[in-house]
């Protein structure tokens, strides 16, 4: 990112220190004050604690593929905080944060009785962007929660909710069923929705929002479902849909339940007039990217990157691993090395102790993100002190990566997660680029 942007959007830099402050207020009241820029265009709200950010990138992916038009919104940014906000894959341009984030701050200094949070300003940014690009569709991912997040201000056309497991228990609750009612707080009345697959208390919860609401309701393995040994090669099995021979060049399992969710969403607007072809479909599903999740960003030795930052994530970056392990064929003298940082407030022992069952984990390199919340690696350290791996600390994600790779031979693994912030620094610095300063 150049020097002007930095110093045009110091305003939302600033706005960090604010901190989570849930609520919508704040937001309705900017929003407002620009002429309610929300209302110019359909959207199509993902939540959920894992696969928002996914299942959001192959929403817009098959929109696009069909020729519309799509904003797509999401949070964090890896690299580039540009990379939030995009429209046809085309991040939002440095001019257009610029004089954007100038309309947000004469707003809430003129409007605002306490400064908006950093993703409330965010979120102002990205509503005005698309709607003065006049986009036909938002694919809209919420940031943290649902019903008190800053994305819930929109009408959207379908909400998903892809998962629900145990993150941000401070805000969200300590139960999988209180986590649940937050994310159903983006059904809208009379919207449908698109449940992933959540388990049957936490589905309980949701169902009970859909009847409040009047809004149908669809669910993954009971009303549409993928088969397939992988996302290389599957079927889908939906409301009405049958698609055979699908792929998506996203790694893992899971990605088979994120791309089921994204097309049952897409069913559920049909009837809407929103059109999406068999054609669009499948070309949709093979051009979407989602860099840094199950990211393979080097070779010999193998690099990938992954955000898991939480055990239900965890376990999925898990599985693929032992898979990729197994497909590599046994070796006593090929190893993996995990590079791993995480926030303060994340279940680090559980992650740390899943992420060390996978095969041929050999070293684990503990480290921090250059972001305040940070867990400092010699706590990581103690998390990690009994379970059976060499542990080394290294102070920041460079020295752990260059530390990494010095270990590492050409036929060795190298995994760098816990943490998209620990992965946006990796991929930065194999691209060779800096990581733009408004994280989060």
């Amino acid at each position: 990112m150049d020097a002007s942007i930095e110093r045009s959007i110091a305003f939302l830099y600033g706005l960090q220190r604010h901190g989570i402050k849930p609520g919508l207020d704040r937001t309705l009241a900017l929003l407002s004050a620009l002429g309610d820029p929300q209302r110019a265009f359909p959207a199509i709200h993902v939540g959920g604690t894992n696969g928002k950010g996914s299942t959001a990138a192959m929403v817009a992916a098959l929109l696009a593929s069909q020729g519309y038009r799509v904003g797509l919104y999401t949070s964090p940014h890896l690299v580039d905080f540009s990379e939030r906000i995009q429209i046809n894959g085309h991040a939002i341009p440095s001019e257009w944060v610029r004089e954007l984030t100038e309309c947000v701050r004469t707003a809430a200094e003129s409007h605002l009785a306490e400064p908006p949070t950093f993703f409330e300003a965010t979120t102002v940014v990205a509503f005005a962007y698309f709607a003065e690009m006049r986009v036909e569709h938002a694919v809209v991912e919420v940031g943290l929660g649902g019903r008190c997040d800053a994305t819930n201000v929109i009408a959207p056309l379908v909400s998903i909710i892809t998962t629900i497991g145990l993150d941000h228990q401070e805000y969200l609750g300590d139960t999988l069923e209180a986590i649940a009612f937050e994310k159903a707080g983006i059904i809208k009345h009379g919207t449908p929705v698109v449940v992933g697959r959540v388990g049957e208390g936490p589905l309980s919860v949701i169902r009970a929002a859909a009847a409040q609401r009047q809004a149908a309701y669809v669910v993954l393995g009971r009303d549409f479902d993928t088969t397939g040994e992988g996302p290389g090669c599957f079927a889908y099995r939906g409301l009405r849909w049958r698609d055979e021979g699908l792929a998506c060049p996203l790694p893992g399992r899971h990605q088979l339940d994120n791309a089921a969710c994204a097309l049952a969403a897409l069913e559920m607007v049909a009837e809407r007039g929103v059109r999406v072809s068999e054609r669009a479909r499948r070309d949709g599903l093979s051009a979407v990217r989602w860099p840094g999740r199950l990211e393979l960003a080097g070779r010999r030795p193998d690099i990938w990157l992954d955000g898991a930052h939480n055990p239900h994530a965890a376990e999925a970056l898990a599985e693929y691993l032992r898979t990729w392990w197994a497909r590599r064929g046994e070796s006593p003298t090929r190893r993996l090395i995990l590079v791993v940082g995480m926030m303060q407030d994340k279940d680090r022992r559980r992650i740390l102790a899943i992420l060390t069952t996978v095969p041929g984990v050999s070293q684990l390199i503990l480290t921090r993100a250059a972001h305040p919340r940070a867990a400092a690696p010699e706590a990581l350290a103690q998390d990690a002190a009994d379970l059976g791996v060499p542990i080394t600390v290294k102070a920041t994600v460079g020295e752990a990566l260059a530390c990494a790779r010095m270990l590492a031979g050409a036929d060795d693994t190298i995994c760098v997660t816990g943490s998209l912030l620990v992965a946006g620094e990796a991929k930065a610095m194999l691209e060779g680029t800096t990581v733009s300063g408004l994280r989060g």
